[in-house]
């Protein structure tokens, strides 16, 4: 009846284990605690996990992101501190399994179930807002995609308590996925935690593409947009041509582990390599992925605290679009070890150093940015030029390996965990930071303290420097990656280097939930009653903060790249229009929440072949889809006295913070 789960599958045995578990389990206890105490139960139903209003699914995911940086970032303190240790004739405090768990865990929460939620998040909180749009096309499926996403941490988080995770790395290279190489649950875990995250993904790629396309203000053109939304209309292109080719991969690897099929082993035709081609070919794009969206971040944050227009904008749309295409064409790169011919070889590598040509742009254009601006040193500027510096190291180690020589010697060992991370820490984490620093004002309707970001940002930078850089180093004297233990004991003072680094971010991190909760205590005191707190440029922040449901009571009319600072220039950015009409608005539904906990069951059925848990799962999901198609009654009307009560109660609260001027109109008499 429950097919291959047992008792057996809880490591009782593992201490760490066991101890995280039941810290996780004391704090969800907690929380439920917390909500109940407060009576917030109906609000958290009714106002969140069933919303379909884009800003709360934002914040949902980021919720979802912060919560998964913090397991994966206990992953990492546990590998530093295993090799930092472990040599000689000590072997540390990981087993060989374990420790491969740990990696593998990793990999994939960081990279899919922090990053991704958190880059999703931030474009659904500002991207309709920036274009104009009351929402994102389909507000339906946005929840879709939310809770397909929360189901695949679910099953992430599942792992740690019942059974095991994937020891095959979170690439999951053939033949180690295979089942006679994996025969436990883990392999299984990473699969269907991969495929319900990836479903997600491509839901949220057609919806925002249909949004950014179609849904853009009168006058916005696409020369018109914002960097952030070109950044994200590139990501959601990467998203929905890359993310198909993973869905396939994967597909293919369940046949091989559930029916005994070789696609990627080499008994009756199989190719192992087939699978890393298929694996980078959707692995590469993420990368960009990741990294183009922080990429619109620091452009948005350099244009507004340099108090300037972004210099050469339309060189910024190119590199952003060159970018995307030439994403495609470098993945061989990852594989340049495995006996690929020199000719395909000298093309990958080419293909990758040509890559660093629209990046290097998009550096010179902040940087003449803020040439001769009157910048304005606040958390997110600090971000962004940490990110600046950091960057540009990683960019020519990137392309030192894209050179298949030098590859050959470094590939396997840290100098490529050490590249790598140089490019995602702050190429994607710090643009996420900054953009969380930048619009918190606008999404919350308070600021965070400025002292204690500030100490973040620089722990999160010192932390990186002392954590990364020493394994440059080591990947020159010839430490291979992913080592459990070694002999050589040259190399142990720069992993307690290392170790080092990683406790100086576990204390920025600190002075990051600090920060959350003096502000949320004290949100009183540093209100945002005017919408633009920063002076800002573009048009999220002509709305209230936090907006209104509805975004804009009417739709502006966008006649310049950076609308609201034109419209503040010509002096009718708070003029009050003559009436208000009504505003058709989606109806919150539960058929996203109910889809992602079905979906959640389906994935911990076919990890432990509970067939008829699964099967039921799967036409649950169906059932709860064709009720929600088959209802007609999915929206509702904000009538105009409401708006009207709303918009009037934003305008009193700016004009009494001085934001208003002899720009605003008078007062209008009735909806």
């Amino acid at each position: 009846m429950f097919g291959r789960l047992s008792l057996s599958a809880i490591p009782y045995n593992e201490p760490i284990v066991m101890a995280a578990v039941g810290g996780s389990i004391l704090g969800g206890i907690a929380i439920l605690g917390c909500i109940t105490y407060f009576g917030k139960w109906t609000t958290l139903w009714k106002e969140w996990l069933t919303s379909v209003d884009h800003k709360k699914i934002g914040v949902m995911y980021i919720i979802l992101a912060l919560i998964m940086l913090l397991r994966g970032i206990s992953d990492a303190v546990m590998m530093r501190f295993q090799q930092a240790i472990a040599e000689g004739a000590s072997h540390g405090f990981l087993e060989p399994d374990h420790f491969n768990q740990v990696f593998s865990a990793h990999g994939v929460i960081m990279i899919i179930f922090m990053l991704m939620p958190f880059l999703v998040g931030l474009m659904n909180i500002v991207v309709p807002l920036q274009i104009g749009a009351r929402d994102v096309a389909f507000p339906y499926l946005n929840s879709v995609s939310l809770w397909l996403t929360v189901a695949g941490a679910l099953l992430v988080m599942t792992s740690l308590g019942v059974g095991e995770f994937s020891k095959a790395g979170w690439s999951g290279y053939a033949p180690l996925t295979e089942m006679q190489y994996s025969p436990g649950s883990g392999v299984d875990y990473w699969l269907w935690s991969l495929q319900l995250a990836g479903a997600g993904s491509l839901l949220t790629s057609i919806n925002f593409l249909a949004t950014i396309l179609k849904m853009r203000a009168p006058g916005m053109n696409l020369m018109r947009m914002p960097i952030f939304v070109w950044t994200t209309l590139c990501t959601n292109v990467l998203m929905l041509f890359s993310f198909p080719v993973l869905t396939a991969a994967l597909a293919m690897v369940s046949l091989d582990r559930y029916l005994g099929m070789h696609f990627f082993s080499n008994d009756l035709g199989g190719n192992m390599m087939m699978y890393a081609n298929l694996f980078w070919i959707w692995g590469h794009p993420e990368v960009y992925v990741l990294i183009l969206p922080a990429f619109g971040v620091y452009s948005e944050v350099v244009a507004t605290f340099s108090d300037k227009r972004l210099f050469a904008y339309k060189s910024l749309v190119y590199a952003t679009v060159a970018i995307t295409v030439l994403s495609f064409v470098v993945w061989v790169h990852h594989f340049f070890t495995m006996g690929a011919s020199p000719d395909v070889n000298i093309f990958f590598g080419i293909s990758t150093m040509v890559i660093a040509v629209p990046t290097g742009v998009k550096v010179f254009n902040w940087l003449f940015t803020m040439r001769r601006g009157r910048i304005r040193f606040t958390t997110p500027m600090y971000w962004t030029l940490g990110f600046i510096v950091t960057f540009v190291i990683g960019g020519m180690t990137g392309v030192l390996m894209a050179m298949p020589p030098a590859d050959f010697v470094l590939h396997n060992s840290l100098f490529l965990i050490a590249h790598f991370h140089n490019m995602l820490v702050p190429g994607a984490l710090f643009g996420l930071f900054a953009g969380f620093y930048y619009w918190f004002p606008k999404v919350a309707g308070f600021h965070l303290e400025e002292k204690w970001g500030k100490r973040a940002f620089w722990c999160w930078f010192i932390g990186f420097y002392l954590a990364f850089m020493p394994l440059y180093a080591l990947g020159f004297m010839g430490m291979p990656r992913r080592m459990v233990h070694y002999d050589n004991p040259e190399w142990r003072t720069y992993l307690l280097v290392a170790a080092v680094g990683i406790v100086v971010i576990l204390i920025g991190i600190a002075f990051q939930i600090f920060q959350l909760f003096t502000a949320i205590r004290g949100r009183n005191r540093v209100l945002d009653m005017t919408g633009d707190p920063w002076n800002g440029r573009t048009l999220e922040w002509a709305t209230s903060s936090p907006p209104a449901v509805y975004n804009f009571a009417h739709t502006p009319v966008v006649e310049d790249i950076d609308a609201f600072a034109d419209m503040k220039e010509k002096g009718v950015a708070y003029k009050r229009p003559t009436g208000y009409h009504d505003i058709h608005m989606p109806k919150n539904t539960a058929s996203g929440f109910i889809n992602g906990a079905l979906a959640f069951l389906f994935g911990f059925g076919m990890v432990w072949c509970i067939w008829w848990l699964a099967i039921a799962a799967f036409l649950g999901m169906l059932v709860t889809i064709a009720v929600r198609a088959a209802d007609d009654d999915t929206g509702y009307v904000a009538p105009a006295s409401e708006v009207k009560r709303i918009e009037t109660m934003h305008y009193r609260l700016a004009t009494s913070a001085g934001q208003h001027n002899a720009a605003a109109g008078p007062a209008d008499s009735g909806p």
